[in-house]
């Protein structure tokens, strides 16, 4: 069921036990006491949660507290007190079902962070903007973190000023909103109010002076005509990076820190709107915005004797400095308007394109260095010319889509209200390309030429590419696109105290072929108070166009921390089918649901829903294969490679590991969410507290693999394994108190992430990293109705992950990595204060 009615929570955390914060506490809890309180802010419907939603039912006037399946209103309240500035962040501390892991030395991962629903995979949620299907982004995660080989949403492409509330239905719904929708759907409403000017300013760092944000976003609304509106949102943040970085032992003397290991530096700018106008019978309505994020992280350090070094240029050796850019862009117009007797039809047009740019900075393309003048004489005078900066290339996805829905009742006799059906047409065209960087970027020497010996400064051969992130060659550069129709039927009636539901929905993809899912739903009020609910769902997901379409060449750690030349192979490329790997496919999901809410009193609510997702044919990265040491006899690699059938295919084109996109594994997901509120009077003010409670545990059921070559165990091998299974948090608890007494909100929260595990750099040691509490605290002050002031702390008592064991987890420690690196559900930054007033006119 869906998240109980309540009050709308508070969600903002207040401040360390440092001596301004403190003092600053103490003085506005005397205020408390002195002043008298001003009248509270006025609150528009939007912010409770028994607002009509549209998730889960089609059904007008349906709520969230009446649906067959769960379903989460997040109000806008809700949201602006969370004390974080990103979507991604926010539901990440208010839905706990919901995980927004924290990634730092993964490329473009730094800046579009990984968001899972239900512990699945980012691209197994689907994400909707005022009901509509959001685009995904352009980047795909290629690193080894949580949704490693997914291309997801890019959720913190929508500024939080823009937001009037977020639903979240937890449940598969494939059937009624199609391919993604196999974990559950987040459907973003955006805000719609006129005649009103609101914004908000913060500041905080953390607890060690870094870290520092500057944030601030404004919304207005102006009325077009009569019951026309149009509003608009602009919001900035400025976040500075973080660097918890430890000491580099093993490649420097005496030792120093050569790492950036913590949130990158970014600056984030926003312009959203909102539109409605009546026209005719109906109403004409549009929405949208620009987004544009520039990040600045790092790639692995490079040391001063490193073969990929030059010493004439870095005698200490260098980070290199990877600069990202992400634009993304979305509109969609529509009509709708009624006809007969209680219907609608609705006819829109939604486009959305996302691009990731890459630059690289203090860098080399050492091939070019210690090219040879003349090619004949290997060791003769060389260039030593190389830029120290280029363009790498760019991502860019972008989607179309075009809607025909109808919905509307009919008196059919049988049951306690009438038959209400949705039906709908849908068209959709996915386009995805990659742009090659420059050539030095690439290329190895000037002419890219492997058959002439170039020689680095250890005598070893030279990588190509410039360093950090090598560029897209032309061989990797793809501009394809596809497109698919779907067609659903969607129906749901009740029977006195029985709500039954029922929907189908058939997809035709031009790249994979046709696809049919259904959903069976039903609610029963046992009482007044008491109901039991259920879902029972078949699901899919397209492989992506990303998916389909990405290639990359990439320099890695291996597991040995030794930089590798990495090839991520395009799928159906010549490098797959060598290894007999097959066509991607789609993944087939069965999910059921099945809960009860009670709700005993005005004060209590409570809800329990269990869960259960099998996934068959699941799209995976494989694990890094790397070439054999000895071959199929047990002798070693004879120089032509015929016993040694993955060297001989990985050697002629120059890399040290290849990975890629297959079919291999089937796995399965099984849960319990728990929501529970209880609010009363208390010493003269209002008490609320609640309880979230999420437990997952997924299970890799089966690994196949077609290759004569590689074995299942080879081909996705148990380092892999570790990361789907344990990679996320079990358990997901989130308690929180807030009391409200005249002009002041004290908020007091719990945030508890369960332990996680990771092999993925220790093959054989797999590293459990406790769980941990992070505490936050808040106190605001309602100034006036238009005025209000918020201080806070975020992880109160400055709590860290456990650190990598020194021992097992060697060399990495040694290098500067304390506390992990591919699955820290809240990072590494420790505690962080933060200062806020949100104002309107």
């Amino acid at each position: 069921m869906n998240r109980p009615v309540r009050a709308p929570r508070c969600a903002q955390r207040s401040t360390p036990f440092r001596a301004p914060l403190c003092a600053a506490l103490l003085l506005a809890f005397q205020a408390q006491a002195q002043e008298p309180a001003p009248p509270p802010a006025q609150q528009d419907e939007a912010t409770t949660l028994d607002a009509v939603q549209v998730l889960g039912s089609r059904v007008r006037g349906r709520t969230a507290a009446e649906t067959a399946a769960p379903v989460d209103v997040i109000s806008r309240e809700q949201l602006e007190k969370a004390g974080v500035q990103e979507i991604g962040q926010m539901l990440q501390v208010l839905e706990p079902s919901f995980n927004f892991s924290r990634t730092f030395v993964s490329d473009g991962t730094d800046i579009i962070r990984p968001a899972t629903l239900r512990a699945l995979g980012p691209d197994q949620v689907l994400v909707l903007v005022n009901g509509k299907r959001r685009h995904q982004q352009a980047l795909v995660n290629v690193q080894q973190t949580i949704g490693r080989g997914s291309a997801g949403t890019d959720i913190n492409a929508i500024p939080i000023s823009a937001i009037e509330r977020v639903e979240v239905l937890r449940d598969g719904a494939a059937a009624q909103y199609g391919s993604d929708a196999i974990s559950g759907v987040i459907n973003i409403v955006l805000k719609s109010a006129t005649g009103v000017t609101t914004g908000s300013f913060e500041t905080g760092q953390t607890y060690e002076g870094d870290g520092t944000v500057l944030h601030g976003g404004v919304n207005t609304g102006f009325a077009l005509g009569a019951d026309g509106f149009l509003n608009l949102t602009a919001e900035y943040r400025d976040r500075e990076e973080t660097n918890r970085a430890g000491p580099d032992s093993a490649r420097v003397d005496p030792p120093r820190v050569t790492q950036r290991l913590g949130d990158a530096d970014a600056k984030d700018a926003y312009f959203w709107l909102n539109g409605g106008l009546p026209v005719a019978a109906g109403e004409l309505y549009w929405f949208g915005g620009l987004s544009r994020r520039e990040g600045d992280s790092s790639g692995f350090f490079r040391s001063g004797g490193d073969n990929r070094s030059v010493p004439e240029l870095y005698p200490d050796g260098f980070l290199p400095n990877i600069i990202t850019t992400v634009e993304d862009e979305s509109l969609a117009a529509g009509y709708r308007a009624p006809f007969g007797e209680g219907w609608e039809w609705d006819v829109s047009v939604n486009h959305g394109r996302s691009r990731f740019e890459f630059d690289e900075r203090n860098s080399v393309n050492v091939s070019w260095w210690y090219e040879p003048l003349d090619p004949a004489d290997p060791t003769g005078p060389r260039f030593e010319e190389s830029p120290l900066a280029a363009h790498t290339g760019a991502l860019e996805f972008d989607q179309t889509t075009v809607n025909l829905d109808v919905r509307g009742p009919i008196d059919w006799g049988l049951g306690s209200e009438p038959l209400y059906l949705a039906a709908g047409l849908e068209y959709r065209r996915e386009g995805y390309a990659i742009e090659a960087g420059d050539p030095v970027s690439y290329a190895y020497g000037r002419g890219n030429d492997r058959s002439i010996p170039i020689l680095g400064q250890t005598g070893e051969v030279a990588q190509p590419g410039i360093q950090g992130f090598p560029g897209f060659s032309p061989t990797e550069a793809v501009d394809e696109s596809r497109h698919s129709q779907a067609v659903y039927l969607d129906a749901e009636s009740r029977f006195d105290r029985l709500l039954l539901g029922a929907a189908v929905r058939h997809e035709r993809y031009s790249d994979f072929g046709n696809t049919t899912t259904g959903k069976l739903s039903a609610r029963f009020d046992a009482t007044d108070t008491f109901a039991v609910r259920g879902t029972v769902a078949s699901g899919f997901r397209a492989p992506g166009v990303q998916q389909l379409f990405y290639g990359q060449r990439s320099t890695n750690l291996n597991a040995d921390g030794v930089l590798t030349d990495t090839l991520t192979a395009r799928q159906d490329s010549e490098v797959t089918r060598a290894f007999g790997i097959a066509q991607l496919k789609e993944e087939e999901s069965t999910s059921a649901t099945l809960g009860i809410a009670w709700t005993p009193s005005e004060r209590f609510a409570l809800t329990v829903d269990v869960f259960r997702i099998d996934i068959d044919d699941r799209i995976i990265f494989s694990s890094n294969i790397a070439p054999e040491s000895t071959g199929t006899d047990g002798a070693p690699c004879v120089p032509d490679n015929a016993n040694c059938p993955i060297r001989a295919i990985l050697d002629p084109i120059g890399v040290g590991q290849v990975l890629f996109f297959t079919n291999a594994i089937d796995t399965r997901t099984e849960g319990v969410d728990v929501v529970a509120d209880f609010n009363t009077e208390a010493a003269g003010g209002m008490l609320e507290l609640t309880a979230l409670l999420h437990w997952n545990r997924t299970e890799v059921t089966d690994r196949r693999s077609q290759s004569d070559i590689l074995s299942p165990e080879a081909l996705f091998d148990d380092t892999q394994v570790t990361l789907v299974e344990e990679g996320q948090p079990g358990n997901r608890y989130m308690l929180q108190g807030v009391y409200r007494i005249g002009a002041w909100d004290w908020t007091l929260r719990a945030n508890y992430y369960g332990s996680v595990a990771g092999e993925g750099f220790t093959p054989g040691f797999k590293q459990k990293w406790d769980g941990q509490t992070l505490f936050d605290a808040s106190v605001a002050w309602q100034a006036s109705d238009k005025l209000r002031f918020t201080i806070g702390a975020n992880n109160l008592l400055d709590t860290y992950p456990d650190k990598w064991d020194p021992v097992n987890a060697a060399p990495f420690p040694q290098l500067g990595f304390l506390y992990g690196w591919e699955t820290l559900p809240f990072g590494i930054n420790g505690g962080y204060y933060y200062a806020k007033v949100n104002f309107s006119f």
